[in-house]
């Protein structure tokens, strides 16, 4: 699956880049890309460098850690390649000498991450992110460029699937593509292997979907029909008639045991799904049965739906932190509250406009994001903006403290979102939809500012929300959700927790009980347990004078609890680095978590009904 050659003009410019890249399959078993880069007109102490991390995934990842064996040339002579730090090298040439005047710059590549931020490579597939492969050229970034993809070892079969614009390919995809500039071809990831592969158009526009690794009971029409009234739903939402900001669209989706993720680019995304989450194959496949927000296939839609959102929402509609990405360091914002955390409040939406899932699933999904941020410590430290900003030091470094020291942008975010929503629904005549198209047309779909957020709700809601921006955003006070959701047409109950959080915990039970977080104020916390301690069993002090000390085994937590009986003291017996441990445990009140249902189910009806907009 190529992208057709389009006009005949850039063609002839392509063909005329002085920045020109190919990728091979060198090896599957040694998981191994060779990469070539050209640079005509080199300059006399010439720099090249390799990304240390991709937009949208806010860590650095140190992609050099897997360039080997790179060597310069020119003219056929072999040159130094001296290299500067970790991630820079330094060639000098023949510069302006009246020598040959193309530098060729060769690597390889180890690839086998099977995420979607990196590079993989082995005899099923293969996938790489330009940023895990071809080197920069520093003070050259604006120049197109072209990137031949070459087989070499590949499997007979294979294809490629790409967002770039195709100069010169084969039926097979292998060839020729062409970038306007570093940033597109960082934002144009490739897949390669013998992937299932579906179509369809979606206001007017065509949409293609890659699937590898799919069994054969997979789905693959219902994928496509499905994923298509998302797009259509997300296009009218931001255009109305008129017509998005890309002219075609492509999804990459690879099946896998065990995983989720997806990350975003101009014109396609790069996702992962467990490869049970796929839709089955049924006898009755005219009316397949009805999504539950515990559905593996639910929780796919969503992703796609998110990822497609971003094409608007971080792609073109970005922090002014970001036109221009810095890729030799991390480029903060604090601006991933609205960025992803809006997003994930219209993704889930957006499943429910298209009418894939009904009203109680959709508040299901609601009360499972509600009771994600109320059940994790650090929304009480950290702010939804300072979230944002230690995205690249706590969000993606999570260890046993994150839980107690940070709040997700994702979640909190998409609260923040529901409470502007809801807000301006209750107060006047506009909602955050109308937001989020003034604030495409103010920046001209391009970078704004939290400044820009002020202004249009000001303009919009007829008074300043800087108390709401402040209190929610920049503060760490609880959300008045309960009251919005009511006022909407949603009830509110309070259920009990889960016991693993009553007691402050967050466990694994394969094998025995062991505590991965202890959670900030909790009982375990006070009786004294740590992360790490494998909780092996529970004693209780005797009823009577001269009785014994009653002591059990315990592997899992129900364990635990039907063993205490009535009792409110019991000891905690652990083990922490090889020391056996007697912790004091008070068991906890009951506690509260939240779930919506439908109250006034007309007024619900019309806050979740399909957005019927004019062209904004």
């Amino acid at each position: 699956m190529s992208t057709p050659p389009r006009k005949t003009a850039r063609r002839r410019a392509a063909a005329e880049t002085a920045l020109r890249y190919r990728v091979e399959v060198l090896s599957l078993q040694a998981h191994l890309f060779a990469v070539t880069l050209e640079i005509d007109h080199p300059a006399a102490k010439q720099r090249v460098a390799l990304p240390v991390w991709i937009p949208g995934s806010y860590l650095v990842r140190e992609f050099s850690q897997h360039l080997q064996r790179l060597t310069a040339s020119q003219g056929g002579e072999t040159l130094h390649a001296r290299q500067l730090d970790k991630h820079r090298w330094e060639i000098e040439t023949q510069g302006d000498t009246g020598g040959p005047q193309t530098l060729t710059v060769r690597c390889e590549i180890y690839a086998f991450d099977a995420s979607v931020r990196t590079a993989f490579l082995d005899g099923t597939r293969g996938f790489f992110n330009a940023t895990s492969l071809c080197l920069m050229v520093p003070g050259r970034e604006d120049e197109p460029c072209a990137l031949d993809i070459a087989p070499g070892q590949a499997p007979a079969g294979w294809h490629i699937a790409t967002g770039l614009r195709a100069e010169q390919v084969d039926a097979q995809g292998f060839g020729r593509y062409i970038a306007n500039d570093y940033d597109e071809l960082a934002d144009a990831p490739v897949e390669m292997g013998s992937h299932w592969h579906g179509g369809f158009v979606a206001c007017g526009v065509p949409h293609r979907f890659v699937v590898s690794g799919a069994g054969p009971w997979f789905d693959g029409q219902r994928l496509l029909d499905d994923t298509r009234r998302i797009c259509e739903e997300q296009i009218r939402f931001w255009h109305g008639d008129g017509a998005p900001p890309f002219a075609d669209y492509l999804f990459m989706l690879h099946a896998s045991a065990d995983g989720y993720g997806g990350l975003e680019h101009r014109n396609s995304t790069a996702l992962i799904a467990q490869r049970s989450d796929l839709p089955k194959l049924t006898d009755s496949p005219d009316k397949p049965p009805a999504l539950k927000a515990t559905d593996g296939y639910t929780t796919l839609l969503g992703l796609i739906s998110h990822e497609y959102f971003h094409t608007w929402n971080v792609k073109r509609l970005r922090p002014a932190e970001f036109k221009r990405h810095d890729y030799t360091r991390e480029n903060h914002t604090e601006l991933l509250w609205f960025f992803e955390g809006f997003t994930s409040y219209y993704d889930d939406l957006f499943l429910r406009r298209a009418g894939l899932i009904d009203d109680t699933c959709y508040l299901q999904l609601v009360s499972k994001t509600i009771n994600q941020v109320q059940q994790s410590p650090g929304r009480l430290v950290q702010s939804a903006a300072q979230a944002s900003f230690d995205a690249w030091t706590k969000y993606y470094r999570i260890g046993e403290n994150t839980p107690n020291a940070t709040v997700s942008y994702y979640t909190k975010g998409a609260l923040i979102a529901m409470c502007f929503d809801l807000t301006l629904r209750t107060e006047g005549r506009h909602s955050l939809d109308d937001v989020m198209r003034a604030l495409w047309q103010r920046t001209g779909g391009g970078p704004m500012r939290e400044a820009d957020v002020s202004t249009v709700l000001k303009r919009l809601g007829g008074r300043s929300f800087a108390t709401e921006l402040s209190d929610w955003v920049h503060g760490t006070d609880a959300l008045p959700l309960t009251r919005l959701l009511e006022q909407q047409g949603a009830k509110v109950h309070q259920e009990k927790t889960p016991l693993a959080q009553r007691l402050g915990l967050r466990v694994s039970e394969n094998g025995g009980l062991v505590l991965k977080n202890v959670l900030r104020g909790g009982a375990a916390e006070a009786a004294g347990m740590a992360a790490g301690d494998e909780w092996l069993g529970i004693e209780f002090a005797p009823t009577r004078r001269g009785g014994e000390v009653e002591a059990w085994r315990v592997r899992r937590l129900d364990e635990v609890a039907m063993l205490r009986g009535q009792r409110t003291q019991l000891t905690a017996l652990i083990s922490r680095d090889g020391r056996l441990l007697r912790c004091p445990l008070t068991w906890p009140g009951e506690e509260q978590a939240v779930r919506l249902s439908v109250g006034d189910a007309p007024r619900l009806a019309r806050w979740l009904a399909k957005t019927a907009t004019a062209t904004p």
